[in-house]
């Protein structure tokens, strides 16, 4: 049982620090005040394929990371309980 613990604490420091470059290479793509007053909100080509870049490859992989770290933290949480 030593040795699963381990191994998920491992897999939790990688997973945390993946999670912090990729939460660090996200560009910073909201309006702020202005936007929200005008309403900046397009439908062109960019919006529709945006699943398809590179921010949008990094959002689905910081949600994928997000997901992992939260049941990593349930499972090493489990680990120590018993």
């Amino acid at each position: 049982m030593e040795i699963v613990k381990y191994i998920l604490i491992g897999m939790y420091v990688v997973v945390c620090l993946a999670l912090i470059i990729i939460t660090m290479m996200q560009s910073k793509d909201d309006a702020g005040m202005s936007g929200a007053i005008t309403g900046s909100t397009t439908s062109n080509f960019y919006e529709k394929n945006k699943g398809r870049t590179t921010e949008g490859k990094l959002k689905r992989w910081t949600i994928i990371l997000g997901v992992v770290f939260a049941v990593l933290t349930i499972a090493l949480s489990i680990m120590y309980v018993i």
